[in-house]
C-alpha cells in the first residue's frame, strides 16, 4: 500500500463539515434508478474533498499492539461474494457515523480511486452509514484513478483529462 504524504494544502482549516450542494445531489443519486442522477452523483464527487478513513492495524486477534509502531491503512469493506470497497465519505459526521475510532484525511476522488485500483477493489463506496450511499463501480474507476474528470456535456457525458502529457498533475 503506498504511504499517503501531508495533507493537500487546500484543505488547510477544514473542519470536516459536509458540503450541502453535494449532498444534495446524493440525495438525488442515491438509490435511484435514474442513470443520469447516478452519473451527476459521481460527476458531484470528482470535484469534491473527501474523507478517506484511515485506521490502526492490530495484531491477529484485531486489537492494536502498543509496543511496536501503528501501520495504518484505507478501510475496505468486503461484499458477500468476496470483492472488495474502498469507503470515502463526504463530512467528518458521516465518517464518524460509521467508525469514530477512523482517522480522517482528506483526498480527492482520483485518489480515493487510485486507492481502490492499487489494492484490487471492485468498488468506491461513499458515505456507508449514510446519509446518503452512492457505490461507484466497473468502468469508472481507472479513469477516475487517472485524474479524469466525468463531465456532463450537451449530448451526454464524457471525460475531462486533467493530466498532462509529460504525466504531472
Amino acid at each position: 500500500m503506498r504511504t499517503l504524504g501531508q495533507v493537500n494544502a487546500a484543505w488547510a482549516g477544514d473542519r470536516g463539515e459536509p458540503d450541502a450542494e453535494l449532498r444534495s445531489v446524493l440525495a438525488r443519486a442515491s438509490g435511484s434508478d435514474d442513470p443520469e442522477a447516478y452519473l451527476d452523483g459521481v460527476a458531484a464527487l470528482c470535484g469534491a474533498r473527501l474523507l478517506l478513513p484511515i485506521v490502526a492495524d492490530g495484531d491477529e486477534s484485531g486489537e492494536p499492539d502498543p509496543s511496536r509502531h501503528a501501520e495504518m491503512s484505507a478501510v475496505l469493506m468486503s461484499a458477500a461474494d468476496g470483492s472488495s470497497g474502498v469507503l470515502a465519505f463526504t463530512g467528518l459526521d458521516a465518517l464518524r457515523a460509521f467508525d469514530p475510532s477512523a482517522r480522517p484525511v482528506p483526498c480527492t476522488l482520483d485518489e480515493v480511486a487510485a486507492t481502490a485500483v492499487e489494492v484490487g477493489a471492485r468498488a468506491i463506496v461513499v458515505d456507508v452509514a449514510g446519509p446518503h450511499l452512492l457505490a461507484i463501480e466497473g468502468e469508472l474507476i481507472r479513469p477516475l484513478a487517472t485524474g479524469n474528470r466525468l463531465m456532463r456535456l450537451q449530448d451526454g457525458w464524457g471525460w475531462l483529462s486533467l493530466a498532462d502529457p509529460l504525466g504531472n498533475r
